[in-house]
């Protein structure tokens, strides 16, 4: 098959920017070796709209952070994904205080509005459970939380809604140029052109750059661990509380998720695995200590799981975004990755047009908008009842933890990207997230989706390629 552009990684970012380029009237693929989207960074990460104070003045990461969080607001209300603006707090003990003036003086370099140093006595007022031996913070009301698998589900929905195309478990075995197009064969042997070639593979962004002749970076994972507390741990701070960051990072945060969880971690340790995304005793105890200089008392009884995720950390220290004979190049997109992605978006839109002669008419039934998925948890009881009564599935609890119906497992299943395993239904429902993990709706969800899929029941996986979670039945053929 040959399309006119095709991206390679479902991400965040590979996402938004097949959302921005749907809009035109070329054919659009996007490629993902796993068997759903936002299966690398992207369902693993801090979930932070940083507000760009971090970065290094006169670095893409500075520019696009501060633009992707101007941009946020309205590409989470379009696509309909929770966003708070809830700000941020980078905490400092008073031998750190120099850290905490410099950071103040990089982000006004960077245009962030609203920066201000908040003094011990105000921080206790606005933080109680802040640790009483903290000095003082930087304050960024511009900062905020989002759900970022939500956000990445959002956007190649919303890309195939408008017409692209979605194809996973293809895991990209080579590129080659042929003539005025690329042709990309999986590692199974399928095969698709392509007139223009988007590389957002994360952490293998290198790799698929070294099959199009470029080879003049690499990139190597970072492993971040995190914690995540019941829902009753919430509200245990308002905004999210960083440490002064390091080379390594921006620290163990404290921070409240949309989804009304409370979130501790990462970590930050190279390593070499690609696909190493285990949790160690190591990460957990790092957590626990250097969470605890943030945040007093905090609730560790009260985690409810945890999980690592990995970084791609390239070897320039800046993102980068390049282009060469017909290929964009997207690597090392680290923190603040997330909060840049709609900016990357912009960003690649405009090096095609001004900077590659891409020409295409946009169509005018282009449509940005995207229902919400969580749209039922917020109807009122009387809007439940007339859907219910229209569709009995929307009132059978399936999930008892966060409350999903059966209704809105089987919308998941029908709505693009679908949900073909128990993970995909659990990113786009939330069943399975609570207290409980998924210990009640486990079984019914795999008989939701065998049901939905015409599939057996046995081969219904978690996550795909071999998580089979069913090898038979003991009682019978019932």
């Amino acid at each position: 098959m040959k399309y006119g552009i095709v991206v390679i990684g479902a991400g965040v970012v590979g996402g938004m920017i097949a959302r921005r380029l749907a809009k035109y009237n070329k054919s659009l693929c996007i490629l993902d070796k796993e068997n759903d989207v936002a299966m690398g960074a992207t369902k693993a990460n801090s979930a932070i709209v940083h507000a760009g104070f971090d970065a290094k003045e006169g670095s893409l990461k500075a520019k696009l952070n501060v633009r992707g969080s101007v941009l946020m607001p309205e590409v989470t209300k379009e696509l309909g994904v929770k966003y708070k603006n809830n700000e941020a707090l980078v905490v400092a003990f008073e031998n750190e205080r120099a850290e905490v003036e410099s950071i103040y003086e990089r982000g006004i370099r960077n245009g962030v509005p609203g920066l201000r140093i908040v003094e011990k006595e105000e921080l206790r007022h606005m933080e109680p459970n802040i640790n009483p031996d903290i000095a003082c913070a930087l304050l960024a009301p511009t900062s905020a939380i989002v759900c970022p698998y939500e956000l990445c589900i959002a956007a190649v929905g919303n890309a195939m809604d408008n017409g692209a195309e979605l194809k996973l478990n293809f895991e990209v075995a080579s590129i080659e140029k042929c003539g005025d197009t690329y042709k990309i064969t999986s590692k199974n042997g399928d095969v698709v052109e392509a007139e223009i070639v988007i590389n957002s593979a994360g952490v293998y962004s290198d790799k698929i750059a070294a099959m199009t002749g470029d080879a003049d970076f690499d990139v190597h994972p970072r492993r971040g661990e995190y914690m995540i507390l019941d829902k009753e741990c919430g509200a245990f701070t308002q905004r999210t509380i960083f440490h002064t960051p390091t080379k390594m990072g921006k620290g163990i945060l404290v921070s409240p998720t949309v989804d009304g969880n409370l979130l501790l971690g990462p970590t930050a340790t190279d390593i070499e695995d690609k696909d190493d995304t285990s949790t160690t005793a190591e990460g957990f105890a790092t957590i626990f200590s250097k969470a605890s200089d943030n945040v007093a008392n905090i609730p560790f009884n009260k985690v409810i799981t945890s999980f690592c995720g990995l970084r791609a950390v390239g070897s320039t220290g800046d993102f980068i975004i390049k282009h060469r004979e017909g290929v964009i190049t997207l690597a090392g997109i680290e923190s603040p990755g997330l909060s840049s992605a709609p900016a990357i978006a912009e960003y690649v839109d405009e090096m095609l047009v001004n900077e590659m002669g891409f020409v295409a008419d946009v169509k005018a039934e282009y449509n940005p908008i995207r229902k919400p998925a969580h749209y039922f948890h917020e109807l009122t009881m009387e809007k439940k009842n007339e859907i219910i009564k229209k569709d009995p599935r929307y009132g059978r609890i399936v999930c008892r933890c966060e409350g999903i119906t059966e209704g809105e497992i089987v919308e998941a299943i029908h709505t693009n990207p679908k949900a073909t395993d128990v993970d995909g239904v659990k990113r786009r429902t939330r069943s399975g997230m609570g207290r409980c993990q998924g210990g009640f709706c486990s079984p019914i969800v795999v008989e939701i989706l065998a049901r939905e899929n015409e599939t057996a029941f046995e081969d219904v996986t978690k996550f795909g390629k071999g998580s089979v979670l069913n090898y038979g039945k003991t009682k019978g053929d019932n």
